[in-house]
């Protein structure tokens, strides 16, 4: 026994290897997997098949309902429940269900305000993990007392939170940026498509057409609930009721009140676009400025205190020698 265990531990000359062996067992049982989840091995059963169609019927008893044995795909929905359960205990909590849905509105997005507090769970357990991981390390190095070590998770999940919301914020910020940066072509495109004789509905259409971005896809919002039969003036109010960018809600204020009062909206249009393009220019000029305010930082604090010094340190070694 002690020599055919002796044989199966080292290999014999021009015989087998049990590494060789374990790795093609390796491979085999890799390719038997791979097999087994190709798209023509992945069939539904009988109960997959019925079970959604007599789990939920009235009158129906418990013998007929179909059990399932856990797998990895009940545990992602375990998983995603309890963090949607965590959200929904945030926001009775916290509450600001209509501030947070507002900002979700105004970056665009098309998540509830329930789904993000499910994301701001979700990053709170990461930031709690992040600061688990690292009080273990520093109480393993034990550079950290227990009292803070145990902390960091804490701090972990409120940083997390803290983030979520700082990154739609940002979202937002960035959202109106671009609108801002939008709206002076767009109000040129209107004004050239209104003076070309084209009705309001078609004019906004073209533009929505022509251009790309988040204001353009604001606009074919708006075309589409004019569709659907919203006046043309609702569905414009609500655009800027959804952006908030106080150059948007000027200029569709002023295209609404021409539309209800009869003005040219042509030459309407050609004004707001100039004031428009006027106030991006004057933004510029306002940016330009806070840049150069900021600029002052660096040349005062450091350039100016290394230049001081390679000016006046020839002076003090010259007079160090001379004493």
């Amino acid at each position: 026994m002690s020599a055919v265990a002796a044989g199966l531990l080292t290999p014999a000359a021009g015989g087998w290897s049990p590494a060789g062996a374990l790795v093609g067992l390796a491979f085999s049982a890799g390719l038997l997997l791979v097999w087994r989840r190709t798209p023509a091995r992945r069939r539904n059963g009988l109960e997959d098949r019925i079970g959604p169609y007599v789990r939920d019927l009235p009158g129906v008893g418990p013998s007929v309902a179909v059990v399932t044995a856990p797998g990895p795909r009940d545990a992602v929905s375990l998983a995603r429940a309890a963090v949607a359960h965590g959200g929904a205990v945030l926001d009775r909590l916290f509450g600001g269900s209509a501030s947070v849905q507002r900002r979700l509105v105004r970056s665009g997005s098309v998540t509830s305000s329930q789904e993000y507090r499910a994301e701001q769970v979700a990053w709170g357990l990461g930031g709690a993990f992040a600061g688990l991981l690292l009080g273990t390390v520093l109480w393993v190095r034990r550079d950290a007392a227990p009292l803070l070590t145990a902390l960091f998770p804490i701090i972990g999940v409120l940083a997390g939170m803290a983030c979520r919301d700082w990154w739609l914020t940002r979202a937002v910020q960035r959202r109106e940026q671009r609108i801002l940066a939008e709206l002076p072509t767009v109000a040129d495109l209107l004004a050239l498509a209104l003076n070309a004789g084209e009705a309001t509905g078609a004019a906004l259409e073209r533009v929505c057409r022509l251009s790309q971005g988040e204001l353009s896809r604001e606009l074919a919002t708006a075309v589409a609930e004019t569709r659907a039969g919203t006046p043309i003036a609702t569905a414009l109010q609500r655009v800027a009721d959804r952006t908030e960018v106080t150059a948007l809600v000027r200029f569709v204020d002023g295209m609404v009140i021409a539309l209800e009062r009869g003005t040219p909206l042509a030459d309407v249009v050609r004004e707001q676009a100039r004031d428009v393009r006027a106030d991006s220019i004057r933004a510029v000029i306002e940016s330009a400025g806070r840049k150069e305010i900021g600029m002052l930082v660096p040349v005062v604090f450091l350039i100016l205190p290394v230049t001081v010094v390679f000016a006046l340190f020839p002076g003090f070694a010259s007079l160090s020698l001379t004493w």
